[in-house]
């Protein structure tokens, strides 16, 4: 079958960059990103990338070999789109909250010395946060592609930051799916009247290292998240993103406010409200603060940065992906920084004044247990509201892990899309095979497959906390790195910066993203990387 190729840039072995061809009898418009044909005349294989208007330097016959047409024709139907820029907002902003915002960062706040580690939170995400975020977007709308071909398509041999970004979310899924699990569990307990229960001492360790129910809840969660992906960008990541995110924001908000209203009497005598809370968790205090011990926690804070954004896991190349040209990159990115900070802020303004008002600074000191062991204890300590508080609570956090492991899962289905060339079914499927098979590995490791490994860190770790170590503390800093180098010194900002203000819109904050990509970025992600490995 002979075709006409229009608006198409041509590299390959014996054709440069740029090189013109390829007129045929037949009339035949394509307008994917990237195709495969031989050439009748040299016999070479050819790569059509791009879409540029072609002058013809020479002609060539072209034929397309059978698989080749069949590759196209399911590009063209798989490379979906998000409606508009608020499907894509919403669904980014769904990515980046998550059980890192609700989870992590208030045990951080409370750790960091409250207002001392949202200060340092809120600056790193208006400079470095945004910087890394803008340019994954930018990569990924510019490309067309998901992070396994992107970068490569970025410059030739560099292909290999997509490895490292494809392997991220492929560690997280299985593990994130695990803790998903954990939050449906405790749902059920307050849905079935069982919240004082899962107050108790033990009741969270106990069922950790029970057999059986961590993995049924696990097959559950990953089966839902599933679900999403296998509809698609249009009718599932999109559509369920739009009625998962106001809800999600109107529970927390609620929840942040209730908070705030509480009061409790100790058995001292000594009162405590959650205003009183409010006050640890916003004022800055810096008493007994080294230079070290600020150091550690601005390290923190930037960790963090990697766990609400979403960056250096390939799901924001991804989404990138899907977002029109016309949409207003700018604006879509703060749109996003805004609604993760916020949800972020809010989550410490929900958690921190309740177990402030019932438990004291020790219950805040809880650390990764706050969620799943303080707060029901501070959910009993309510009395009957606290039953319904409970359900809310894990009811939002439900929803907010679900949107983050469907844009985990939609990184991993999409680089197979385009790498393989696989139908969204048959990678959703394979995905899903996977997560469900390494979770069972996962949920074993603290019973069947139980061990102590002691992490370059100083951690001791087991199944889980290795893969979380990899992947949050090894991979993502590197990848990260590499993504600065890139796009700082190898094909220069410019590149980001056109595909921004593509269409006549303005980039904000242009001079310091170029300042910030090309030396402090990197440099800060250095000293993260170093910090992470323990040297």
């Amino acid at each position: 079958m002979f075709l006409e190729l229009r608006e198409c840039k041509a590299r390959s072995n014996s054709v440069s960059e740029g090189s013109k061809y390829l007129l045929t009898p037949t009339s035949y418009d394509v307008s994917v990103k990237s195709i495969n044909c031989v050439c009748a005349r040299t016999n070479k294989q050819l790569i059509l990338i791009d879409t540029h208007i072609i002058l013809l330097k020479s002609w060539r016959w072209c034929v397309w070999r059978h698989h080749c047409k069949r590759s196209v024709e399911k590009m063209e139907k798989k490379r979906s789109n998000f409606t508009g820029s608020i499907g894509f907002v919403l669904a980014a902003a769904g990515s980046a909250v998550g059980l890192g915002n609700i989870w992590r960062f208030p045990y951080l706040a409370a750790k960091g010395g409250g207002g001392v580690f949202i200060l340092c939170y809120v600056v790193l995400a208006l400079t470095f946060g945004f910087t890394l975020l803008t340019t994954e977007i930018a990569i990924g709308r510019k490309t067309g592609q998901s992070p396994l071909t992107a970068y490569e398509q970025m410059h030739k041999g560099w292909g290999g930051i997509g490895v490292l970004a494809c392997a991220v979310p492929v560690i997280i899924l299985p593990y994130y799916c695990s803790i998903g699990g954990w939050v449906l569990k405790y749902l059920s307990a307050f849905l079935t009247g069982h919240g004082a229960q899962a107050a108790e001492d033990g009741y969270f360790t106990g069922y950790i290292t029970q057999v059986g129910q961590p993995i049924i809840w696990m097959l559950i969660y990953v089966f839902i998240t599933a679900m999403v992906v296998y509809k698609g960008v249009n009718k599932g990541i999109e559509k369920y993103s739009k009625i998962l995110m106001p809800i999600l924001f109107v529970l927390i908000a609620g929840i942040s406010v209730f908070s705030l209203t509480l009061k409790h009497t100790n058995a001292d005598g000594v009162p405590r409200t959650g205003m009183q809370g409010l006050a640890i968790y916003l004022i800055p205090n810096f008493r007994g603060m080294t230079v070290k011990s600020f150091l550690s926690v601005v390290m923190d804070a930037l960790g963090q940065l990697f766990f609400s954004i979403s960056v250096a896991m390939g799901i924001m190349v991804t989404y990138g992906s899907y977002a029109k040209k016309e949409t207003n990159l700018m604006k879509s990115i703060n749109q996003i920084e805004f609604f993760d900070t916020l949800v972020a802020l809010l989550a410490g303004l929900m958690i921190i004044p309740a177990v402030y008002t019932f438990m004291g600074t020790e219950g805040m000191s809880a650390g990764p247990g706050l969620m799943f062991v303080s707060l029901p204890k501070v959910f009993k300590a309510m009395g009957a509201a606290g039953v319904l508080v409970g359900i809310v609570f894990f009811l939002m956090v439900s929803f907010a892990a679900v949107t983050s492991s469907v844009s985990v899962m939609e990184a991993i289905v999409s680089s197979m899309m385009d790498k393989f060339h696989v139908s969204r079914k048959k990678g959703t499927i394979l995905t899903t095979l996977y997560g469900m098979i390494v979770g069972v590995i996962v949920c074993l490791g603290y019973n069947k497959l139980y061990f102590e490994l002691k992490l370059p860190n100083g951690t001791v770790a087991q199944i889980l906390d290795v893969m979380d170590y990899i992947s949050n503390n090894c991979l993502m800093p590197m990848v990260a790195l590499l993504t600065c180098i890139l796009i700082g010194w190898v094909v220069k900002p410019k590149v980001i910066i056109d595909e921004v203000t593509l269409g006549g819109y303005r980039f904000g904050r242009e001079k310091l993203y170029v300042a910030m990509i090309k030396v402090i970025a990197p440099l800060m992600l250095l000293i993260l990387l170093v910090q992470s490995v323990g040297l």
